[in-house]
């Protein structure tokens, strides 16, 4: 048998470690500004989703992350209805380098958090009376990549390019 020791601070003793605590909506607002009206309009609706994602440390190793749900659905040029969600994880994590757990919080957990805002909005907008929303997955790895490419090009005082 042989003893094997470890040193502090090794990578040994940083295990990488993710375990989700809790997932719920922090905010929800739902509009018709239009309604009644709206509902005898053709439904042609033209829609424009806005996505973001923000991050907070709440302790050592715990992170809030928080994504941002925007969509408005318009009719030609009258606003059926704005959906705002903002759907919340709390994570522990715990054994990353600084850059994977920068992914880690900007892809990872937005992942992760994305299915519950869209169902989130999908019920929601049914219960307002207007077909359901279903929207279609997103890609935060390409999202947190471009965000890493802008950041680089902002430091390096080449104009941003926006996708």
């Amino acid at each position: 048998m042989s003893n094997k020791e470890t040193n502090p601070g090794t990578d040994a003793d940083k295990q990488q470690r993710f375990h989700i605590q809790k997932i719920y909506v922090k905010d929800l607002s739902f509009e018709t500004p239009n309604s009644p009206q709206i509902f005898s309009e053709k439904w042609k609706p033209e829609v424009n989703l806005e996505i973001r994602n923000t991050a907070k440390i709440l302790a050592d190793d715990v992170h809030e992350v928080i994504l941002s749900l925007t969509a408005t659905v318009k009719i030609e040029d009258k606003v059926a209805y704005l959906i705002e969600v903002q759907q919340a994880g709390i994570f522990n994590i715990s054994g990353f380098e600084k850059v994977n757990l920068a992914a880690m919080v900007g892809s990872y957990c937005p992942n992760i958090l994305f299915p519950y805002a869209r169902e989130c909005v999908s019920d929601i907008v049914s219960k307002g009376g207007f077909p359901q929303l279903v929207l279609a997955p997103v890609n935060f790895d390409s999202l947190y990549n471009q965000h890493l490419q802008s950041m680089q090009n902002s430091d390096s005082g080449q104009p941003e390019t926006s996708h």
